[in-house]
């Protein structure tokens, strides 16, 4: 922050996020600071055509962008991005691997995949729990553990580690059960493979349970990936809402993750593209 600072010319410290956001565009001009991984989920500027997502990312010095298909891969490598979550095979959200019903067909979209991923270089792949339908949490994670397990091998041979999503079920996906931190973790343990782990999508995380910073800290080893978002409405991460990325991002650093932090708000200003550079700068701590 300090060198932000002194390059924008702003001598007293704390600086608040605003301050930070005047800074943004001088402190983009040079190289990120290399402690957190960039990233940015694409579905959040639809707006934009991928090709001009990717441009605009590299200015930036993102280096990923996320949530994308393999017949979209070839524009990331185009501009030297990866995609550091890609999509995953399957049902979607709400139909996954707590129902036994849907293992086999699960089981066979993702080892389909799998060697989609390793020869684009890619090494993770989101997935999730799906929604409860009056299963206990504790007949889900076994169910999940079950249908996870098949693919585990697989998972190896191709060096794929499968990140479940936590997400909500309070405001945006009902009824979900992979919900809160402490489900998932047990889920990891009950696997028992490194080629597990989950998605911690802090914006979820925060409606869901609070406590973000200690969660992390307590949590970190099952955690392959990050999400950003603001709460509450999930836009901007600035001081228009209740988080502050940069002790977030400090606390995800002091746990030694080396993985992706992505941004995955919907901008919602005139320039969507500011605000993405906005969410850069706060999260990309000295």
């Amino acid at each position: 922050m300090k060198k932000i600072a002194a390059g924008a010319g702003l001598s007293a410290l704390p600086l608040t996020v605003t301050d930070i956001f005047a800074a943004s565009d001088r402190a983009l001009g040079a190289e990120l600071k290399g402690k957190i991984n960039h990233s940015v989920c694409k579905w959040c500027y639809s707006k934009i055509p991928l090709e001009t997502f990717a441009q605009e990312c590299q200015k930036i010095g993102l280096k990923s962008i996320e949530l994308l298909g393999p017949d979209e891969w070839p524009i990331l490598k185009k501009y030297g991005l990866t995609c550091a979550l890609p999509n995953g095979a399957g049902m979607g959200i709400e139909k996954g691997f707590n129902d036994p019903a849907n293992h086999d067909a699960l089981v066979k979209s993702y080892e389909e995949l799998f060697p989609k991923l390793q020869a684009a270089g890619y090494t993770t792949v989101i997935c999730f729990s799906g929604n409860r339908r009056g299963m206990s949490d504790i007949d889900g994670m076994r169910n999940c553990a079950e249908g996870l397990k098949r693919l585990m091998p697989s998972a190896e041979k191709y060096n794929v580690t499968l990140i479940m999503e936590l997400l909500n079920s309070k405001v945006n996906h009902k009824d979900y059960m992979c919900d809160h931190t402490a489900w998932g973790a047990g889920l990891c343990e009950m696997i028992g493979s490194e080629k597990f782990k989950l998605l911690y999508d802090i914006y979820h995380m925060q409606i869901m349970e609070g406590d973000v910073i200690a969660t992390i800290k307590k949590y970190h080893k099952y955690i392959g990936h990050y999400h950003t978002g603001g709460v509450p409405g999930r836009n901007e991460i600035d001081e228009t809402q209740e988080l502050y990325y940069p002790a977030i991002m400090k606390a995800i650093v002091d746990t030694g993750f080396k993985g992706f932090v992505a941004q995955e708000f919907i901008p919602s200003r005139k320039d969507d593209i500011a605000s993405l550079k906005q969410g850069v700068t706060i999260c990309d701590i000295a």
